[in-house]
């Protein structure tokens, strides 16, 4: 039997040589760590206090422009400091598409400003929610109810409608007040506004009676709160994201401000929805998205299913909007490129009405669709994503607990992309390197699982709109307003709506 002795030692020596093994573990993950930080994407330079970060930096309303001047310096993938948290950001579309596409398991989830989380009943909608089984589920409720390529077939007197209406109206207000410029944007949006509703509820509504809020309220005044009371929160800035530990911090201001908006949308759309629910055994039409949700989503509570609808009918109001508005408003500013569409249109249609069968062949037309949205994506930066899992983007390490933000503004400007890329020249799309039957390539509908769902139909009628409008029209800018370009927010809508005097070409 081995000695007390000789049993002690031999306990003695085993825990050395373990403690040996994992020092020399240790250094061998040290080693590791301090190779994978040394791929780490370079830091801009923090003025200021060290706990602010880059966020002295990032004051000014447009971030996604200081990302594109950090770019040409630091490359198209860098990371900054927002406070608390560490940013990468991503300016060409290599580095996006890997993340979006290759990445993507990686950094699948969201993370969303103090206002968004309010606003989207924290990621109930289909924009905003993690990628698991219920976006996988809301998003084929979607494309089914609304926006893939059947349902868009079978709405297309909509879009039609809209086109007819918005054309018409142009062609009186022309006609009752000559060489008077006219505010685009008022019709269009108006009509718009008419269409996503019908989509969404199955008719357009007038005027409907909240009793939540004591009040009837107007067509315009439905636009306000569920439209532009909703994008005027979206980019409201808590202090508190920032420095998340100092949540606790209360910030009564802020706060009550987004609850207002979220109530005044959350009554509205219920009552919206009631309204509908009562002309159910009417003869009113069927098949709007309300109905498909109500009939199928059998799992979603009332308030999902109202945010839901709520999300196509303000995504369906603005993001087209932007993109025709932009395009016009290039159009009018340089004649020449606009008798191109012109021609182009009267060469294909003859005397006929452009229609949505003839997109194919007018390159041109599309080549105006595609550059509008390089030079005017209607979302400049893409919803931050967390970085769940240690990955790898441009050849960088991306640590567990970072964010990625997606500059969709800066990828289309890089100049190693787009030469030239603050003009904008349709023509550059009439190269066959690049396929004008690709929606994605300009990045404006994102890319991978978390592509938009509403690509399709924004093209159809953005691009019917541009051609039509051109067709019975010729536009030309009022005085100053080829200056008008500044743009609301974090948007990319234009802050001043376009003004332009037409003249019909034909009766």
């Amino acid at each position: 039997m081995p000695s007390s002795t000789s049993i002690v030692v031999g306990v003695v020596v085993s825990f050395l040589l373990f403690l040996l093994f994992l020092r020399k573990l240790f250094l061998l993950f040290s080693r590791k760590r301090i190779m994978d930080s040394s791929r780490l994407p370079p830091v801009p330079v923090v003025p200021g206090l060290p706990l602010l970060g880059n966020l002295l930096q990032l004051k000014e309303k447009k971030p996604h422009k200081t990302f594109t001047k950090w770019a040409e310096i630091y490359g198209p993938i860098y990371s900054i400091k927002t406070g608390a948290s560490t940013v990468i950001v991503l300016n060409s579309t290599h580095v996006a598409k890997e993340a979006m596409v290759t990445r993507f398991s990686s950094i699948s989830t969201r993370k969303l400003s103090n206002a968004l989380e309010v606003l989207t009943c924290n990621k109930c909608i289909v924009a905003t929610s993690d990628y698991d089984d219920f976006h996988k589920m809301v998003k084929k409720y979607l494309l089914n109810g609304l926006l893939g390529a059947n349902a868009q077939k079978r709405k297309r007197y909509y879009r039609d409608a809209l086109i007819e209406n918005v054309t018409s109206k142009l062609h009186t207000y022309v006609k009752d007040h000559p060489e008077e410029p006219v505010n685009f944007r008022e019709i269009f949006e108006y009509e718009l506004f008419g269409l996503a509703m019908k989509q969404a509820l199955g008719e357009d509504v007038e005027s409907v009676y909240v009793e939540e809020l004591g009040k009837t309220f107007t067509k315009q005044e439905i636009f306000k709160i569920l439209v532009h009371d909703m994008m005027e929160g979206a980019i409201d800035v808590d202090w508190r994201d920032f420095f998340p530990y100092l949540r606790w911090i209360p910030n009564k201001k802020f706060e009550t401000r987004i609850q207002q908006k979220h109530f005044r949308r959350l009554a509205v759309m219920k009552a919206l929805i009631q309204d509908q629910l009562k002309r159910k055994d009417s003869h009113k039409e069927e098949g709007s998205y309300l109905s498909f949700l109500l009939s199928e989503a059998k799992a979603l509570k009332m308030e999902q299913i109202a945010i839901l609808v709520w999300e196509t009918i303000i995504e369906t109001s603005d993001t087209t909007l932007v993109t025709t508005e932009w395009a016009l408003y290039e159009l009018a500013k340089q004649q020449n490129l606009q008798e191109n569409l012109y021609e182009e249109i009267r060469s294909v249609c003859g005397g006929e009405k452009i229609k949505e069968e003839r997109l194919p062949q007018l390159p041109y037309l599309n080549g105006i669709f595609h550059e509008t949205l390089r030079k005017y994506s209607p979302a400049p930066l893409v919803p931050l994503r967390y970085v769940h899992e240690d990955t790898q983007i441009g050849g960088y390490h991306i640590p567990a607990g970072s964010e990625i933000a997606v500059n969709i503004y800066g990828c289309n400007r890089d100049k190693n992309r787009w030469e030239n890329p603050e003009e904008w020249k349709p023509e550059r799309f009439l190269d066959e390197k690049y396929d004008t039957s690709d929606l994605f390539k300009t990045m404006a509908f994102g890319s991978g699982k978390r592509v938009c769902a509403g690509a399709l139909q924004a093209s159809l009628i953005s691009c019917v709109a541009i051609g039509r409008l051109v067709q019975e029209f010729q536009w030309k800018l009022v005085d100053g307003e080829e200056e008008n370009v500044d743009t609301f927010g974090l948007t990319s809508q234009k802050l001043f709506p376009l003004k332009a005097i037409l003249h019909p070409r034909f009766p």
